[in-house]
């Protein structure tokens, strides 16, 4: 089982904290990492590309010459997809690209995404993160203090002070538990946990 060590805000050890080896300790997959992401990037997908097709295009009622005796090619609308500004063929259409990925691989996958952060380091535990008033100045020494450069932030309730502080930080995420996700696990490049979110976290993994 995992054992992380806890820390306050001045970067000082506080306390240890065993994690649960089916949630931190799960074998590297890329394959099922590359599944739920991919899922991710297609749900997000607005789908609003459209074309016309001839039956969307003004005009083209009157047959452009008759039949025969002209000695040209046979004509019956100028908006045929052979004439210009005629409608597109086989052309996009507003969809839905999203799909879904059974729940037991979308868990297991934030499992393996969690286990890689604490296997490469990138994972910190803080006992909390006290602010009595919106200061980013106070946010950033904060991080500064530990290095954090690309920080994913997952903390277990709303803190109305805390994400005040943090949202004009670049490279700086906020979200709560129940909002973590792959995409952003992996998109970032240290992940900052507090405390009770870890429980919250394996409570709904295990």
């Amino acid at each position: 089982m995992p054992v992380a060590d806890v820390y306050d805000i001045e970067k000082k050890k506080v306390s240890e904290i065993e994690l649960s080896d089916a949630v931190f300790g799960a074998e590297a997959n890329e394959a099922i990492l590359y599944e739920v992401v991919k899922m991710q990037m297609a749900s997000r997908r607005r789908g609003t590309a459209a074309t016309k097709t001839r039956s969307d295009i003004s005009g083209g009622g009157k047959k452009p010459w008759r039949q025969k005796g002209t000695g040209r090619a046979r004509a019956g609308t100028t908006r045929s997809p052979l004439w210009r500004s005629g409608g597109t063929v086989f052309g996009p259409h507003p969809r839905d690209y999203a799909y879904k990925v059974p729940k037991k691989v979308r868990k297991k996958a934030l499992s393996v995404a969690l286990s890689m952060k604490v296997k490469d380091g990138m994972m910190t535990i803080l006992r909390d993160f006290p602010l009595g008033e919106i200061k980013t100045r106070k946010f950033k020494e904060v991080v500064d203090r530990f290095g954090w450069k690309k920080a994913l932030f997952v903390i277990d309730k709303s803190y109305p002070v805390l994400e005040k502080s943090s949202r004009n930080i670049p490279d700086v995420k906020m979200i709560r538990s129940e909002g973590i996700n792959v995409y952003d696990l992996l998109n970032y490049e240290q992940v900052v946990l507090l405390e009770p979110s870890v429980k919250l976290i394996e409570g709904a993994l295990s």
